[in-house]
């Protein structure tokens, strides 16, 4: 166990004394604050401008009764958990491309360890990283929907559960980054995944899944989908063409959770285990 603390302690200083964490952390919180605070922006002024909004085309037609803080605020998640796979991702493929992996196994013999160590770090930056945006679409999207009159629904105990497992799914992303860091060590390469699937591919998938009963029931396991289910809001959810069924938050949890552990193994018993130099 004490080994294991060392690890751990060790992996975050390695992450919190390079500048990349904090720099995603800042494209996070623009990111997060463009989408949150502008698409409440919009909302807010076509509900309070119905003919402006109309004449314009930019009427935008919800379902009813949906309540619009959740919505705003799960953009944190909904397109944020990029940057907590990315920075998962980085924290292994950085050791591979500078080549200090081979003083880390030299310091722990133990591979097992070390992957555990960046394993439960991640988990913990990652929840940071979702505190983050959460306090950031919180932040913007609350004060578009105050602006326009709009309730908030800051005084839900429902809202604050939602952020709650929002940060739960921040957590989670980061430590798939580490299996795929563990799975893909070539850096580049693993950038590329990451953003390619995050932004392009499950995106696509998603919105082709929705047309169809058969389809959408194997769409909701894809990892943003099951990301969504666990937090319990989603654009990605408004905007479906069909069915928008998902699966239990609790359900959304355990999908990501067996992601993260199955590609980290799957990165131990491959690439983890070879010789490196």
């Amino acid at each position: 166990m004490i080994t294991v603390m060392r690890s751990i302690g060790s992996e975050f200083q390695k992450v919190l004394t390079t500048r990349m964490w904090w720099l995603l952390a800042i494209v996070l919180v623009g990111y997060v604050a463009l989408m949150a605070g502008g698409f409440g922006a919009f909302l807010g002024w076509s509900i309070r401008n119905p003919d402006a909004a109309a004449a314009t085309g930019g009427q935008t037609p919800l379902p009813p009764g949906l309540d619009l803080g959740p919505l705003l605020y799960s953009f944190a998640s909904s397109i944020g958990y990029v940057f907590p796979v990315l920075l998962g991702a980085l924290a292994v493929t950085t050791e591979f491309r500078h080549r200090t992996l081979t003083t880390t196994f030299l310091t722990q013999p133990h591979r097992g360890t070390v992957l555990t160590g960046k394993f439960v770090s991640q988990l913990v930056i990652g929840a940071a990283f979702g505190v983050i945006g959460f306090a950031t679409s919180v932040a913007t999207g609350a004060a578009a929907l105050a602006a326009f009159d709009l309730d908030t629904g800051l005084d839900s105990s429902d809202t604050w559960a939602l952020i709650g497992r929002g940060i739960l799914a921040m957590a989670l992303w980061a430590t798939i980054g580490v299996g795929l860091g563990a799975l893909v060590p070539n850096q580049v390469a693993a950038i590329v995944i990451v953003i390619a699937f995050t932004q392009f591919v499950e995106p696509i998938l998603r919105l082709m899944a929705s047309l169809n009963e058969v389809t959408a029931s194997i769409g909701r396991f894809l990892p943003g989908a099951a990301s969504d289910a666990l937090v319990g809001a989603s654009f990605y959810n408004v905007a479906a063409i069909g069915t928008t069924d998902s699966l239990e938050w609790w359900q959304g949890g355990l999908v990501l959770l067996g992601i993260a552990l199955v590609t980290t193994l799957l990165g131990w018993l491959t690439t983890w285990r070879r010789d490196v130099s």
